[in-house]
């Protein structure tokens, strides 16, 4: 008991961290893997804290109108089992978790999927774009500022009129190595300054939930 103690005191601590993030293979690898060995998207995608992140989207889509979501990371598809939206695309780099969202909504005409991957993905003619483009809780997870860099492009890129961005806006919080916490806000501000910041919606007490919601729109 004492060694199993030592040795999780010393996985939680800083250099425990350290060291984990020198083994860590890459937030590509990383994910593909944790899908394909049976892994979810994780707790902030079931019970309470996906009931209101999709009590939040789902309000916003209906009162502006939104005609259709494109989501820069749908993951395993259980966040969006909660969602109401009139057409959807969801992109993700794992191609386990595209087949797991296929296999799930195979019966709904609404929903479309496709795996992506940046380093093989030009789209100057903007076949890729939504009414809304949709980040549920993906920016801290990109560890490589090459990687966080271009999903933040494409992001903005492929909407339309809104951007709705589900994370934390903090740094120097990570308790695992395939987190990076940044003040995306700040990236929004120098790289696409004609996005305007319209709302900003934190976790009410009773959800335990990192991540506050921020709606950006394109300014007239």
């Amino acid at each position: 008991m004492i060694l199993r103690s030592a040795v999780d005191n010393f996985a939680h601590s800083a250099a425990g961290l350290r060291l984990r993030r020198r083994l860590f293979k890459g937030s590509k690898t990383y994910w593909e893997e944790r899908y394909a060995k049976g892994g979810t998207s994780g707790a902030g995608s079931y019970g309470k804290q996906a009931e209101w992140k999709a009590e939040i989207v789902n309000a916003w889509v209906s009162e502006l109108g939104v005609t259709s979501v494109i989501d820069l990371g749908c993951g395993d598809g259980n966040q969006l089992s909660l969602a109401r939206y009139p057409r959807y695309l969801g992109l993700d780099r794992s191609s386990t978790a595209v087949w797991k969202c296929i296999e799930r909504f195979s019966d709904d005409p609404t929903k479309s999927f496709l795996r992506y991957d940046p380093e093989d993905l030009w789209d100057p003619a903007g076949w890729l774009r939504g009414d809304l483009a949709l980040s549920m809780e993906v920016i801290f997870h990109l560890v490589e500022d090459e990687v966080f860099d271009d999903y933040m492009s494409r992001l903005f890129d492929c909407a339309e009129r809104f951007v709705v961005i589900c994370s934390n806006d903090s740094v120097g919080t990570e308790q695992a190595p395939h987190e990076k916490h940044r003040e995306f806000t700040k990236w929004v501000g120098q790289k696409r300054p004609e996005w305007t910041l319209d709302r900003r919606v934190d976790p009410p007490e009773d959800v335990d939930l990192m991540s506050s919601f921020f709606l950006y729109k394109r300014a007239d």
